[in-house]
This record gives C-alpha cells, sequence and structure tokens, in this order.
C-alpha cells in the first residue's frame, strides 16, 4: 500500500491494479452502478449461476443454463475458458509434493489456519475494511472461517488443482469472481470507469442489510486507499497462507527443509494465478517472501485510520476458537499461540496484546518451554520426535472437527468433495513419524478409536 506513490493513473503501482479478465466480465453482467442500488435480481441469479462450479471437471466445456440471459451467459462462458487454465509456469511435481505436505502436517495446518494465517490476513487495514463490509465479519466469523477452508481443503487434497475430479480450480474462479463483485459494488460501477478519475464516494445509508448493499453503501476513497481487494492486498493474502504458514511451522519447531518449503510455496503461487493474482506479488523463497510480508506490514503501519476493525475481527476469531476448549484456564491459549506465531507488532495491530490471567499465562510459557526442550534432547536420539506435533495436531483435530466437521453445519462444498474432505480428516490418524505411545496419547485426547489398518 506505497499510499505516497498512489497517483492517478499510475499503472504500475498495485495498489491501482485489479483483475482486468474478472472486472470486466462482472462489468458486463451487472453494468453501470445503479442510483437505487445492487440489482439483487440479477446478483442472485449470477450466483446461482457459479454455484454450479463444482469440479474441475465440470469447468470443461462449460456452457451456462438455459435460460440464462445471453449477455451473462457469454460472459461467464468466456470467463470460465480463460480463468480455469493453470499458469505455462506450474510444476505438477511441486504441487502434488504440496498436497503430500498438506497432508503429513495434518491437524497441525488447522491450528495454524485459525492462529496465523486468519489473523495475518486481518493487518492490512483497507483489507480488513472491505471484510468488515463484506457481511459485519466479526458478528459471522463461524461462516467466515469455514468459507475459508470450504477453498483450502479442494485446494491442497490430491488432484485438488491438476485433476478433474478436484475442486480446487472450480473452488478458486468462483472466488476470483466474487472479488471482482465486491470491488463493483464498493466502487459502485465498473472498475476501469473509476481509475479514469480517481474519487472518493461517499458513504450512504444501506437500503437493506444484504452484503451487496451493504458493500455499495460503505463508501472508498481510490486516491487514499487504492481499488477494493487491489493485487498488493491479494498478494499480502497469498502471502499468509503460504509464507505464513511455513514461518508458523519454524516456530513450533516442526521446520521443513527448503525444498518441500519452495513446492509448497509454488502450489499456492499456481492458486494465486487462477486467482488472478499477477506473478509480480508472488514470491518463490522463504527469504523473498519474508522481505515482502515486512516491507507490505510496515507499509501498513504507517496509515493514519479511525474506527479501526482489525481488533474486533481478530477478536471474534479468538472467541470463536474458546468456544471449544473445555476449561476457563486454557481459554487463554489460542491468543497466547497466535502472539507466539504472529508476533509482538501483529499482536498489538489486532489488539490481542491485552493482559492475559497470569496463571493462563505462566502455564503457557511452562508447557511451551518443556514442549520445545523435550523435542530438542529427544530428537538427539528420535529424529522425527515431536511434542509440539502431537499438541498442534490435537488442538487442530478438535477445532477441525467441532468446527469445520459439524454434521449439522456442513461445509458448502459439493458432496462429493464433502465427503472426500470427510474422509481425508478421519485419514488422519496416526502421525507416522512419531512412536506408538505418542500415538496413543493422540487418540486418548481426541477421542479417536485405534484404526485397524494403521498399528503403528
Amino acid at each position: 500500500m506505497r499510499r505516497d506513490a498512489l497517483e492517478p493513473g499510475l499503472v504500475d503501482n498495485p495498489a491501482l491494479h485489479a483483475d482486468p479478465l474478472a472486472d470486466a466480465t462482472i462489468a458486463r453482467i451487472l453494468g453501470p452502478g445503479q442510483p437505487g442500488g445492487p440489482d439483487m435480481a440479477t446478483i442472485g441469479l449470477l450466483n446461482r449461476e457459479i454455484a454450479r462450479w463444482q469440479l474441475n471437471g465440470d469447468l470443461d466445456g462449460w456452457r451456462a443454463s438455459p435460460g440464462l440471459p445471453p449477455d451473462m451467459a457469454a460472459a461467464l462462458e468466456e470467463y470460465v475458458l480463460k480463468a480455469r487454465v493453470l499458469p505455462d509456469w506450474a510444476d505438477a511435481a511441486k504441487i502434488a509434493r504440496a498436497e503430500v505436505l498438506f497432508m503429513e502436517m495434518s491437524m497441525a495446518s488447522c491450528t495454524l489456519l485459525f492462529c496465523a494465517s486468519l489473523p495475518q490476513c486481518y493487518i492490512m487495514p483497507d483489507l480488513a475494511a472491505v471484510l468488515h463490509a463484506a457481511g459485519e465479519l466479526e458478528q459471522h466469523t463461524d461462516y467466515r472461517v469455514r468459507a475459508t477452508a470450504a477453498m483450502i481443503f479442494p485446494v491442497m487434497m490430491h488432484g485438488g488443482l491438476t485433476a478433474p475430479s478436484g475442486g480446487g480450480v472450480a473452488q478458486a474462479i468462483k472466488v476470483r469472481l466474487i472479488h471482482a463483485m465486491i470491488r463493483h459494488l464498493v466502487l459502485r460501477g465498473d472498475v476501469a470507469e473509476a481509475l479514469v478519475a480517481p474519487r472518493r464516494l461517499p458513504r450512504l445509508l444501506p437500503q437493506a442489510k444484504t452484503m451487496p448493499q451493504v458493500l455499495y453503501a460503505h463508501g472508498w476513497d481510490i486516491d487514499r486507499l487504492g481499488l477494493p481487494c487491489n493485487q498488493e492486498e491479494l498478494g499480502y493474502t497469498l502471502l499468509t497462507f503460504n509464507y505464513v504458514f511455513l514461518q508458523g511451522l519454524r516456530r513450533l519447531g516442526l521446520r521443513l527443509d527448503q525444498g518441500d518449503e519452495e513446492a509448497y510455496m509454488h502450489a499456492w503461487n499456481v492458486l494465486g494465478a487462477v486467482l488472478g493474482i499477477e506473478r509480480e506479488q508472488m514470491t518463490d523463497t522463504m527469504a523473498d517472501a519474508e522481505r515482502m510480508f515486512t516491507a507490505l506490514q510496515a507499509q501498513a503501519r504507517v496509515l493514519q485510520r479511525k474506527d479501526d476493525p482489525r481488533p474486533a475481527l481478530a477478536g471474534a476469531l479468538m472467541a470463536n476458537i474458546q468456544r471449544y476448549l473445555p476449561l476457563r484456564i486454557l481459554k487463554p491459549f489460542p491468543v497466547l499461540l497466535t502472539r507466539h506465531l504472529i508476533g509482538k507488532a501483529s499482536s498489538r495491530d489486532l489488539g490481542l496484546d491485552k493482559r492475559v490471567s497470569l496463571l493462563s499465562r505462566g502455564l503457557f510459557v511452562l508447557v511451551f518451554g518443556f514442549i520445545r526442550g523435550v523435542d530438542a534432547v529427544a530428537r538427539l536420539v528420535f529424529p522425527g520426535f515431536s511434542i509440539s506435533r502431537l499438541v498442534t495436531r490435537i488442538l487442530g483435530y478438535n477445532l477441525t472437527v467441532k468446527l469445520l466437521m459439524d454434521e449439522t453445519r456442513p461445509l458448502k462444498l459439493p458432496d462429493t468433495l464433502l465427503g472426500e474432505v470427510g474422509d481425508a480428516v478421519h485419514a488422519w490418524h496416526n502421525d507416522d513419524k512419531a512412536p506408538r505411545w505418542v500415538n496413543a496419547l493422540e487418540r486418548r485426547f481426541t477421542g479417536r478409536t485405534r484404526p485397524a489398518a494403521h498399528q503403528g
């Protein structure tokens, strides 16, 4: 967010870059902004149509539903034809390795999603403002977390980006179009036209509380903020799901080797390309990612803001996790773990630096220190040993099962993919790198029975 360089028409500023393909598609469908607010009937029809994009194979030769308005049908068919294609630099072997790593990390992946990636998503104030406006995020945290998981699982499961039976590409091009619809609604019209003469759109009184109407009334200052969901913000968000995840593993003492880290980053970069993120906003190594991530956060911190939505967003996320912890003394643990994973500066930005009870804080420090100490000594004899891995697996399993896989509130995924996610969760049984007694301890704390096919 280079606000000092944000000048009208500055084409090399990523804060003024959006997604020409998706934005043009939405402009063709929704047309110019209407004084009376967004066309809810057209938006409803569009949402129903893109809901048909379920599996990657569904996109092969995709055709709009009979009876759809011709302009909408043509726009969507052209969009699918172009958006579904992986970049020519995509490496299938690296993507496959990343899928294996995600499954090997299993429940630790879910812990890092809740306590590192999602909190860091909220750091960018302008991005947080859009998230706040898009349905009052802090009041619907459970829904938003589950929506994020509904994209991550299809992407990272076997064949998510490369197989017709996967769902990663189908889910990604859907999210990409939703980003474009958010931009169109916030700017009250075509993004390309808004950039001709950047202006400030005043806040309006929303006619109703539907998400499109709230976004339309939100108001926006392009000169000060750039475009909503711009390339810089999208690139930053991508970093929260590859770099922040890998950094979290390092801080837990679960560091991967360099080749594995770069394979994981590559898979997410491929997803980023499908989401419409420019290659210039991606990094291929942890060192480059750290430099970009640090620079973007530093730029965000110099912005003056009022009515900062970030503490409310982070607080709602932490409260949602705390609901699933049984003992009062453990309730502050998600905040304490998040602080450890994201660092002091980000914790301060999110309002997570407030006082925590001395007893809980002392217990966390004691437990964390004990775990790291035991791991360091035990690995001298057993290289794959890790209590840290055990704890994050237990926490991740409980959060995944209780928050994401609740049968009364299934993830919004096609039945085929939802079944695959459920199978994957239940297949995360024994840790192949851990001794039998560690797996037995994990089963005890997760309430799972010993799987017949895996006795190790």
